[in-house]
């Protein structure tokens, strides 16, 4: 069960892909930031939906909202994927998973009837004051940047 909205969002301080350690701290009071949790670098749904935010990063840039992904993939992973995709925003490598589980987006998912864990597919918008501002769950990629982008122009990111 993800986080919940005006929770305190966790510390994050993970590596990404630009060989950059970011500190999320350092964003608050500042702006909002967006979160997108996804399962695996390079797979379809996690290529819609990354390329989607890269697409769409002149119009979050413009409210001065930065985005990062974020997903359990080692960092080599995550630079491997934002060079292939040519992703204009940082990529952060959570491979121990612990930020995922702080986030609540660690679940229990089930393929051919195999179980295993894994990151569940979440946004999450953390406010200027650090707080949880919205959850995005059960994201479809498809048109998900457009669909965050709304919520952020509707509520004065």
């Amino acid at each position: 069960m993800p986080i919940k909205a005006a929770s305190p969002a966790p510390a994050i301080k993970l590596p990404a892909s630009d060989g950059k350690t970011y500190d999320l701290k350092d964003y608050a009071g500042k702006t909002s930031v967006v979160v997108f949790v996804y399962p695996k670098a390079d797979t379809p749904g996690c290529t819609k939906e990354a390329c989607g935010f890269r697409d769409a990063i002149a119009s979050y840039k413009a409210l001065g909202v930065p985005v990062f992904g974020l997903s359990p993939d080692p960092v080599d992973a995550v630079k491997n994927f934002a060079e292939k995709f040519q992703l204009n925003f940082p990529l952060l490598a959570d491979a121990d998973h612990s930020i995922i589980e702080k986030l609540g987006a660690w679940v229990q998912k089930e393929r051919d009837g195999v179980k295993s864990m894994g990151a569940a597919r979440t946004t999450f918008v953390i406010g200027k004051d650090g707080k949880i501002s919205h959850v995005f769950e059960n994201v479809n990629p498809e048109g998900h940047d457009r669909e965050v982008m709304d919520w952020l122009k509707n509520n004065a990111a």
